[in-house]
């Protein structure tokens, strides 16, 4: 019997209905590829290997790689690969059908969310759904709006790029072992274009990263330390463009704000 590594982050999913659902919600179509990120034991994966066209499933735990491909032995659809996704080049990995998209279907270790999110933030290029188990904390992040404690630059950053939409909670009894908390799963479709044009998308990321860096200081004083390659003046002046007042705190501006603000400190930037 394998156990779950506590080092590792797992929580083996083993409640069938919230795995029918999950497989629901990935919206399998006989031409899909799928990137799988976690298998564990491969009770998700059974349900969705019959109803997509391949199926590359990334595992870290090298005890569940030998159980993985004996269970699965014998499917030319199914690859499984032993690595870990934070080090994975996953445009490489799928390579082989450049030019088509992949859908993701992930239970993401609640240590390891937020780099991997980021990572498929890079990449959503390459998919055309995600489908995420993540804890709860994270998923409301996620589906935050402006002025709430949960709101931050995961909220505004994933805004811009995707439809997110928070499909079900799930209770730490369906786990093994059972977590201290509650988990989401969340889709995520990728847009064609970004949501609202920002102008500069490396400059955006810093402005709304250098935003929520000192949650309880003024946008002002944020951003005069976020090394944006603008005049302190500059920024003021940018802000002050953008009828943001400089006293605000950067949980209660709008993607749209973010955005705004960034075309107008893209005008002001210094030459690098």
């Amino acid at each position: 019997m394998i156990r779950a590594k506590k080092s590792l982050g797992q929580n083996f999913l083993t409640d069938r209905n919230v795995l029918s659902r999950i497989a629901e919600c990935v919206a399998l179509a006989p031409t899909d590829r799928i990137l799988e990120v976690g298998p564990g034991k491969g009770a998700l994966t059974e349900l969705l290997v019959p109803g997509c066209a391949r199926l590359v499933a990334v595992e870290l735990d090298s005890r569940l790689v030998p159980l993985l491909r004996e269970k699965f032995a014998g499917n030319p659809r199914v690859e499984i690969v032993e690595a870990d996704i934070l080090a994975v080049d996953i445009q490489t990995l799928l390579a082989p059908t450049v030019g088509q998209q992949w859908k993701v279907a992930a239970n993401l270790p609640y240590n390891i969310s937020t780099p991997v999110l980021f990572a498929f933030l890079e990449h959503r290029a390459l998919f055309s759904r995600l489908v995420l188990m993540l804890q709860k904390e994270v998923g409301d992040r996620l589906a935050a709006t402006p002025g709430g404690k949960e709101y931050g630059a995961l909220s505004v950053l994933f805004r811009l790029y995707f439809d997110v939409v928070r499909e079900f909670i799930v209770k730490p009894g369906s786990f093994h072992p059972v977590p201290k908390v509650d988990s989401a799963v969340l889709s995520f479709v990728p847009l064609s274009e970004p949501r609202v044009a920002v102008g500069d998308e490396r400059l955006f990321r810093r402005v709304v990263k250098g935003a929520f860096a000192m949650r309880r200081k003024t946008i002002w004083n944020c951003l005069k330390g976020a090394s944006l390659g603008v005049a302190d003046e500059a920024i003021a002046a940018a802000l002050d463009d953008s009828g943001i007042d400089l006293q605000r705190r950067g949980e209660t501006l709008t993607l749209d704000e973010f955005a705004l603000l960034t075309r107008a400190l893209l005008m002001r930037r210094l030459p690098e």
